[in-house]
């Protein structure tokens, strides 16, 4: 199993400033899903590559959730959209609420037709005084569910606001709960989503994963040893217990949005029974997503929306909320030169003009290039 998660693109000439609400070019939004469908890839929406806490206003979430599944239903390809507690305005809520919250999201988006992933809550970080309000809240949530779903663990880089999720700021005291409440809600998990940068946690995690239970990594440093597990040579897998039978994990990331050909040409090599051809093509990668996702962490949409400027996939380089901005231009030529190296740039030509052109906007001459 193979998710990017999308990103969302806004109208170029909209009034895309922080606090306003989200004006999305759908047609260059849904087209780009389209296009990772063609790759052979799933679809992850709604999450927090698309700007989740960071842009992306209630309304606009849900009717990213409706027309993301409706195109998902045309392409015939698998989508998951993030489920969470987000459309409520008031930064305390009680635990009733959290749960009533989540009901509500997740009925809406079973009602599209599309999986759910539970994400980590704001609300319930603030609201919870112990694991078992924890346990209380994913209980209730998971028997309402009609299917199972997959349970998202984020950590603190992606959002400091979730520090101690799961009860302690300790993953491996965190790992027993989130373990507890997947024994004590049998055939409700399909999948946990881990985003804690951090392979030795997930990999102690998904040893110890309930048969039918997937761990499908969301850690965009260490993506490519997780997922070619142990079928690559000198896998980055810490701790892997050799005799373990998960040796490898599956993947949600944000990367597959930014390297979504690459990713797509390396699963199919594994596909093939070829792990060396996987890590040559993956490989080079990895240092791309690092650059992508350096801290500030939760700044890697810029770098998203960026590569698909330059890939074609939307005719500005602007974000919601005005987040283009967030990263400086040192930073983005290292993508520039990074994506260039692991052939992550699909039309080179236009990539160069479009970076040029920037560079020259910012009056910075481009040796040998002509205005």
């Amino acid at each position: 199993m193979a998710y990017a998660a999308a990103h969302v693109v806004p109208r170029a000439w909209a009034d895309n400033t922080p606090g306003q609400p989200a004006e999305i070019d759908w047609d260059a939004t849904l087209a780009f899903r389209r296009h990772v469908y063609s790759w052979g890839l799933g679809v992850a929406d709604a999450m927090d590559t698309a700007q989740r806490n960071m842009g992306l206003d209630a309304t606009a979430t849900r009717d990213l959730i409706a027309r993301s599944s409706q195109v998902a239903q045309e392409e015939g390809g698998s989508v998951v959209v993030g489920v969470n507690t987000d459309h409520v305005d008031a930064e305390r809520i009680s635990l009733p609420e959290i749960i009533d919250a989540y009901k509500e999201q997740l009925h809406f988006t079973e009602d599209q037709g599309a999986g759910p992933v539970l994400m980590a809550s704001r609300h319930l970080a603030r609201a919870a005084s112990s694991r078992a309000d924890y346990l209380r809240v994913y209980a209730a949530v998971l028997q309402s569910a009609s299917a199972p779903v997959i349970l998202h663990w984020l950590g603190t880089a992606f959002d400091p606001v979730l520090e101690g999720y799961f009860g302690s700021s300790d993953w491996r005291e965190a790992s027993d709960v989130l373990l507890r409440i997947i024994a004590e809600n049998p055939g409700k998990v399909a999948g946990v989503k881990m985003s804690l940068l951090d392979a030795a946690a997930e990999v102690s995690l998904r040893e110890r994963l309930p048969d039918g239970v997937r761990m499908l990594t969301g850690d965009d440093y260490n993506y490519v040893g997780l997922i070619g597990g142990a079928d690559v040579p000198d896998a980055a897998q810490p701790s892997r217990d050799p005799a373990s039978p998960r040796q490898h994990s599956d993947a949600l990331l944000g990367a597959f949005a930014a390297i979504t050909t690459v990713a797509s040409a390396a699963i199919q090599a594994l596909d093939a029974g070829d792990p060396a051809q996987y890590l040559e093509v993956l490989g080079p990668t990895e240092e791309l997503s690092r650059q992508v996702f350096a801290a500030p962490t939760f700044y890697y949409k810029t770098g998203i929306a960026f590569l698909s400027w330059l890939n074609g996939h939307q005719p500005a380089f602007q974000m919601v909320g005005g987040l283009h901005s967030a990263r400086s231009l040192p930073h983005l030529s290292r993508i520039v030169e990074l994506a260039n190296a692991s052939h992550a740039l699909e039309q080179p030509e236009l990539a160069a003009t479009r970076w040029h052109g920037l560079l020259r906007h910012n009056e910075i001459e481009v040796p040998g290039v002509r205005a």
